[in-house]
């Protein structure tokens, strides 16, 4: 039996948690929401950290948690690694010895994550001798993630891990936060409020609100719901998958093949037949009836209205359809009305920017 099944219910103090729930035992699950809303409190009961009076927790078919049952599982015999918005570092211990520590923990017999591997994937090699208090906020959160790995969990949890770090930081980390989702066979849980990290490491998305699952399911489906959160606001966008197809070098571009078409956007150390995920947010895609002549915007594609939603004043969320690629489209309410939007309206989608996800 595979996957993460659980359902907690506890009374905190101005805080009520009533959530069931049913994971995948594989990928990066996000649980996303405002501050308050339990996305933390549901993590440590996960961890143990929290103990409820009602609660049940089911990993990979080894029950953590049954108080129906007197089932308790304590938190240092949860085959588990715990990730901090805090690096958490032993100050008097250099980085090895920190990473030592980790390892100590498990058994040779259960070890499932080398120590090396660990090392390589947060590239870490250089900084073995150094002391915590010698190291960035994003090296100290590498080390902290290779020592959690170092335990060879069976499930990683993190708790806004880059909730601590400025711009620059978290430009840095990120990068090998993809490589863990790509390289490793460790269910992931992520608590994050911020879209942009949902979008770019996210398979399957939980919303929380007030204590309780607002929505759950896969992380793309979820992000241009219109009757959701994720789909509405300044950084509401939609990710998609495209493999390249080709290079200009003569101009700098990479063009790549996605359900919808072709987007073209400028070189990024692509190569030909590489797939990808692209973020397209809703702010830079504008709507037409007709395909524009003359434009400087390279990227258009017919599409079809799925949806339309009020957003913030003066503003209108759609939905589109491109291909059997979900887009999203804010513009202000005027150029709806101009435009005669509706469901099942054919529309040509121009896109004015597009990242690059890994």
């Amino acid at each position: 039996m595979s996957g993460i099944e659980g359902a907690f219910s506890q009374a905190f103090d101005g805080f009520l948690l009533e959530v069931s729930f049913s994971l995948p035992a594989r990928g990066v699950t996000a649980f996303f929401g405002p501050s308050g809303s339990g996305k933390t409190t549901l993590l440590r009961c996960i961890a143990g950290l929290e103990r409820v009076d009602r609660g049940r927790l089911v990993v990979n078919g080894e029950v953590w948690q049954d108080d129906a049952a007197r089932i308790f599982m304590p938190v240092h015999r949860r085959p588990l690694g715990f990730v901090f918005q805090e690096a958490s570092l032993f100050a008097h211990l250099d980085v090895r010895r920190n990473l030592d520590y980790g390892l100590g923990r498990v058994p040779a017999a259960r070890r499932r994550v080398a120590l090396e591997q660990a090392v390589e994937l947060l590239g870490i090699g250089l900084l073995m001798q150094r002391r915590p208090d010698t190291l960035s906020g994003g090296e100290r959160q590498r080390v902290a993630i290779a020592r959690a790995l170092a335990t060879s969990p069976s499930l990683l949890l993190m708790d806004e891990p880059l909730a601590a770090l400025d711009l620059q930081r978290k430009a840095d980390v990120m990068p090998y936060l993809e490589k863990l989702h790509t390289e490793l066979d460790i269910p992931i849980l992520y608590v994050s409020h911020a879209p942009d990290e949902v979008a770019r490491l996210a398979d399957h998305l939980v919303l929380l609100e007030a204590g309780r699952i607002s929505a759950a399911g896969p992380a793309r489906e979820l992000m241009t719901r219109l009757d959701l959160p994720l789909a509405h606001g300044d950084a509401a966008a939609a990710v998609i998958d495209a493999t390249v197809t080709h290079l200009e070098p003569a101009w700098q571009l990479s063009h790549l093949a996605f359900l919808g078409g072709q987007i073209s956007l400028p070189s990024q150390a692509l190569q030909p037949g590489q797939r990808v995920r692209l973020r397209i947010q809703a702010r830079d895609v504008s709507l037409s009836l007709q395909p524009q002549q003359g434009s400087s915007v390279l990227n258009v594609f017919a599409a079809t209205v799925t949806g339309l939603a009020d957003d913030s004043p003066g503003q209108l969320m759609v939905s589109l359809n491109a291909g059997g690629s979900t887009l999203l489209a804010r513009i202000t309410r005027k150029s709806g009305a101009a435009l005669e939007l509706q469901r099942g309206s054919r529309v040509y989608a121009q896109v004015k920017g597009v990242a690059v996800l890994g």
